[in-house]
């Protein structure tokens, strides 16, 4: 069974996986693999290239500062960027599944309902958080400033809109997580 994972920026998605993994079950992490696969998959190079410009690569590296600027002053740029990456992520989450041996696997993604790929997976867990905390771990886990959070923040949807798509709900607000965590993975488990 494919399960995606997702949650705002700060919403605490990428510790919950961590548990997820921890506990066994095995975690492929969309937005890590994205970041390689732009430096190294030669038609998402050419196809940013293309609509960029060669300032988009330096150092045959993805110039992650140039394309975040870009992409949080257009929604028509970030969904032609997510257009070209997320096709790729996808397929290689296909293989990547092929080689697990566990009836659950588990995909962590920021922008699984903003792409549309939620629908390519048997169960969703929404992980959920106050504003005010999800501003505040961003600032101090990517030293961004708090305008920088909230243009990040306006490019996904809104938890509200998310709930209604996702199976489970963890809400990360500080209270303990395991056993939400556990009650799902029970329930997962025996579906």
């Amino acid at each position: 069974m494919r399960i995606g994972v997702t949650g705002g920026i700060g919403s605490g998605k990428s510790f919950i996986c961590k548990i997820i993994e921890k506990i066994g079950y095995p975690v492929y992490y969309s937005d890590e693999e994205s970041k390689k696969i732009v430096d190294f998959n030669k038609e998402i190079k050419e196809q940013l290239t293309t609509l960029f410009g060669a300032e988009v690569y330096q150092d045959n590296k993805l110039n992650r500062i140039f394309l975040t600027q870009k992409l949080f002053d257009s929604t028509k740029i970030r969904d032609k960027v997510n257009a070209i990456i997320h096709p790729a992520v996808r397929a290689q989450f296909d293989v990547w599944t092929k080689q697990q041996s566990t009836k659950l696997v588990f995909n962590e993604s920021a922008i699984l309902f903003e792409t549309g790929s939620y629908t390519q997976f048997d169960k969703i867990i929404l992980v959920t958080a106050p504003i005010g905390l999800r501003i505040e771990r961003t600032m101090k886990r990517s030293n961004l400033t708090k305008e920088d959070v909230g243009r990040r923040m306006s490019a996904q949807w809104l938890d509200d809109h998310k709930i209604s798509l996702s199976d489970y709900i963890i809400v990360n607000d500080g209270q303990p997580l395991l056993n939400q965590l556990e009650k799902i993975l029970a329930s997962l488990e025996v579906e």
